[in-house]
């Protein structure tokens, strides 16, 4: 019974429903449906968004010590598809398929498994350790697929543009690149590689991290409606794109077939620099950025989803 001489403050709650307060602790996400979900978003992205990374990486190519070939987008498309068809625009596409899904599925895998050791007590996860998460991401990913993949991606499509290809297709030319080159031809420009995908993941998942903790502010375990998710994730991509592309025109130039011309990673640097200026850094910056954006926001949209079916089919709680 409360005594008549005690004042109670408007502001005072029951201690049984300021415990009930919280939405509860964050669920986490098992490694194992992360590397599953990441291959599966990696696979149908790839394949919706390769005509742009093609188109990217001729610009790229397409030094000004040669005289140029290309006027620009439209051009690129227009040769690409009067010489080979539409097809011509997925030349190459094997190789980077191969790579793909191992690449999201490391990537989704190495964060989540970080991550679930990053989160505090309710299992939410902050801004800079998210940042650090997706660092650890994308160096992992960079060594185990990126690096050898992009480099046969890339002397796939340099190869099948010069006036007489040597490789008849994706395995042929790895065959030929270990063969000429040792096991090391794969891992042209690392470092680079590196750089790039280590601060991509770092900065992509640094954003999404921020944006969903933005959302669901004190309720961990809000939905977000998949087209929000894909609004964020496009986000996230448009930041990396202007955060890296140098290393990204570096990464290319290192692992064309003219790679020889540069010492190493600094010397590709400081070559471009002194020979073509510092605009040839964000050569092919506009196709970039629309694969990106597009690229990040479907990987996104499709691992959340997969994960959402993994977690009613495998329960690993």
């Amino acid at each position: 019974m409360q005594d008549k001489g005690t004042f109670i403050s408007p502001f005072y709650r029951p201690r049984c429903l300021a415990a009930a307060a919280p939405a509860g602790k964050a669920k986490l996400t098992h490694p194992g449906k992360a590397i599953l979900a990441g291959g599966i978003a990696g696979g149908i992205e790839i394949c919706i968004t390769f005509p742009t990374e093609y188109v990217k990486t001729q610009l790229q190519l397409d030094e000004k010590a040669n005289p140029p070939k290309y006027r620009g987008i439209s051009d690129c498309v227009k040769q690409t598809v009067q010489g080979h068809g539409v097809k011509g625009l997925y030349r190459g596409l094997s190789s980077l398929l191969y790579g793909s899904i191992p690449k999201s599925a490391v990537r989704f895998g190495v964060f989540e498994f970080l991550s679930n050791h990053a989160r505090d007590e309710s299992g939410h996860l902050d801004s800079t350790r998210g940042l650090l998460c997706g660092l650890g991401a994308g160096v992992m990913e960079a060594v185990l697929v990126v690096c050898p993949m992009e480099t046969v991606k890339v002397k796939f499509i340099h190869d099948q543009t010069s006036a007489n290809p040597q490789y008849k297709g994706f395995f042929h030319g790895v065959r030929e690149i270990v063969r000429s080159q040792g096991i090391r031809g794969t891992y042209q420009g690392l470092t680079a590689t590196v750089l790039k995908q280590g601060s991509n993941q770092a900065i992509r998942f640094f954003v999404m991290t921020s944006l969903k903790n933005w959302y669901k502010g004190d309720n961990p375990n809000k939905a977000i409606n998949p087209l929000l998710t894909g609004l964020f994730g496009a986000i996230a991509g448009a930041a990396s794109v202007f955060g890296n592309t140098p290393l990204d025109v570096i990464k290319t130039r290192m692992q064309g077939l003219e790679a020889h011309k540069y010492k190493s990673t600094l010397d590709c640097a400081v070559k471009i620099l002194r020979y073509e200026g510092v605009a040839a850094f964000y050569k092919g910056t506009v196709p970039r950025l629309g694969r990106v954006c597009l690229d990040v926001a479907i990987v996104f949209i499709i691992y959340e989803e997969v994960v959402k079916v993994l977690n009613k089919v495998w329960k690993t709680e």
